[in-house]
């Protein structure tokens, strides 16, 4: 609409909604839009967009009729502006209103509902994009919005590029209020289940505005979320461009691939193509954190590089978003993510998930470490699905995995005190060679389900072989486990837990914290602790 201000030649004043074009170009980013969150105090939130170049642009912050703040700024050669906001509490609505002022011309966008909260960014492959349609309770779940209608949301649409995109070329949700059309529009088709579950449980211990960003694709290896930089840290070989079909999207035993593909979109696997259309776009937004569930298109691709490759994605994600945003996003901000769950396969022993795994962790077997600062881990080897209809590589309880996340952000991204927020591990493994006794000393209390007598396995060495044993369990107190080595004739040199596709089943796994009801994570070591005499 065109509003004449004067009847001869003075400015125009011109009204865009939010996303449009004014001729001329003015307007905003592609995710900047009515119902936004955008990110609270300490931080600082940046409205950017893009308009003629020496224009004048101010940015001004509304609450009904009274004016927050106004920031002014100008367009840069390569078009865009920004401006960063003073840090807000939480609370809102807000509008936002945007004036480019050209010589005798005035342009003006303008949002409404904005709030101001925390804003995570939810990424991965396809157990990240399935959506509230899919999981258990799926009915009662889409219901349930009424008392979160606080909590935002808003889905990238699938998109690659060879080069890196200044902003998204497309959206499937912009920012809206969550409903049952928007939370399962469709199978793998927004809004991400995990996402909007991680966000609710936050919601619920936070009172306050939650933003959910979902930007994931089926299907897709680590690399094609990754920058070109970061890949040549790890020493990635140089992508490969064949299609290939996706063993670890399939389900050899409930599932043709033929029959799970017709549900979502196998992504692209060529490097960086993700990162450059799906991520990096959205790098000038200011964050809370990030929360990721991706691996199982590296169980067989590239899996020996993905105790760098993930960090090294981290790393460069964090660096990005903080220089994007003004150095508004923390340099080291909260990263969680899901360990992957199981798989049921009749054709391989373990399929490489073990080994991911492992390297989720960079070979430590928990978050935080030294390699992987200020991360958290839903561990999930227990909530296998071996019914699922969108095959068992697709489990549908993500109200577990969500709530082990948010637990996870709550201690590390939010410093609640005294919280489990991960499963008990070892901190002292004992050989007692006499009695051949394995003795594991936990760093936590344990509850013991069940006594298992496979999942526990040594690695027993006679001749210059070695081979893995089963290692029963025996007796147990509150924070010790013995295992039994009998079967091991030679030299008992590691062991490892769980360190299988499918370690137990829905919630049965022999370990977990007592009142957390967190599973021991998996684990490998070699066993240095050798005593010679009970």
């Amino acid at each position: 609409m065109v509003v004449p201000r004067s009847v001869f030649g003075l400015s125009l004043l011109i009204i865009l909604r939010a996303g449009t074009s004014a001729g001329i170009g003015f307007h905003f980013a592609s995710y900047i839009d009515n119902y936004m969150v955008l990110q609270k105090e300490p931080s600082g939130a940046v409205i950017w967009g893009f308009g003629t170049p020496g224009a004048t642009v101010t940015v001004t912050l509304c609450q009904g009729q009274e004016t927050v703040m106004k920031k002014v700024t100008s367009v840069q050669d390569s078009d865009t502006w920004m401006v960063v906001l003073d840090p807000m509490k939480p609370g809102g609505p807000f509008d936002v209103m945007a004036q480019e002022t050209l010589g005798i011309m005035n342009f003006t966008l303008r949002i409404h509902d904005v709030l101001f909260g925390d804003v995570w960014l939810c990424s991965g492959q396809s157990n990240m994009q399935m959506t509230v349609l899919q999981v258990f309770n799926a009915t009662q779940e889409l219901s349930d919005t009424s008392a979160y209608q606080s909590v935002r949301i808003f889905s990238v649409s699938l998109n690659y590029a060879e080069e890196e995109l200044e902003d998204l070329s497309k959206v499937d949700l912009s920012w809206s209020k969550p409903t049952p059309e928007n939370l399962g529009h469709g199978n793998f088709t927004y809004m991400s289940a995990v996402c909007w579950l991680f966000g609710r449980y936050l919601y619920d211990t936070l009172q306050y505005p939650i933003g959910l960003v979902s930007s994931s694709w089926g299907g897709t290896p680590i690399e094609a979320w990754s920058s070109r930089r970061s890949l040549k840290a790890c020493g990635v070989p140089k992508t490969r461009k064949e299609s290939v079909t996706e063993k670890s999207e399939t389900n050899s035993q409930t599932c043709s691939f033929k029959s799970i593909s017709k549900y979502f979109v196998i992504g692209p696997k060529e490097d960086c193509v993700l990162w450059n259309a799906m991520i990096h776009p959205l790098h000038n937004m200011t964050l809370k954190g990030v929360v990721w569930y991706q691996g199982e298109s590296n169980a067989d691709y590239n899996r020996d590089l993905y105790n760098c490759t993930f960090p090294a994605l981290i790393e460069d994600w964090r660096e990005t978003f903080h220089h994007g945003s003004q150095g508004q996003t923390e340099r080291f901000f909260p990263f969680g993510f899901v360990q992957l769950s199981s798989y049921w396969s009749v054709n391989k022993s373990d399929y490489g998930f073990p080994q991911i795994r492992w390297h989720q962790t960079a070979d430590f077997g928990f978050v935080p470490n030294l390699k992987m600062p200020n991360t958290f881990m839903a561990v999930t080897m227990d909530l296998c699905d071996r019914n699922s209809p969108f095959g068992s590589i697709h489990p549908r309880d993500k109200q577990t995995v969500a709530y082990r996340l948010h637990l996870g952000a709550r201690a590390v991204a939010y410093g609640e005190k005294n919280l489990t927020f991960q499963g008990p591990l070892p901190k002292k493994i004992e050989f007692f060679a006499s009695s051949g006794l394995l003795n594991l000393t936990y760093d936590q209390q344990i509850q013991v389900q069940r006594q298992d007598s496979k999942i526990f396995e040594i690695s027993c060495c006679s001749d210059h072989q070695c081979k893995w044993l089963p290692a029963p369990m025996t007796t147990f107190s509150t924070q010790t486990l013995s295992l039994g080595t009998s079967a091991c004739l030679g030299t008992v040199t590691a062991l490892r837990y769980a360190w299988t596709l499918w370690p137990c089943e829905y919630k049965q796994c022999p370990l977990y914290h007592p009142s957390s009801t967190l599973p021991a994570p998996p684990f490998t070591t070699l066993i240095t602790d050798q005593v010679p005499g009970h």
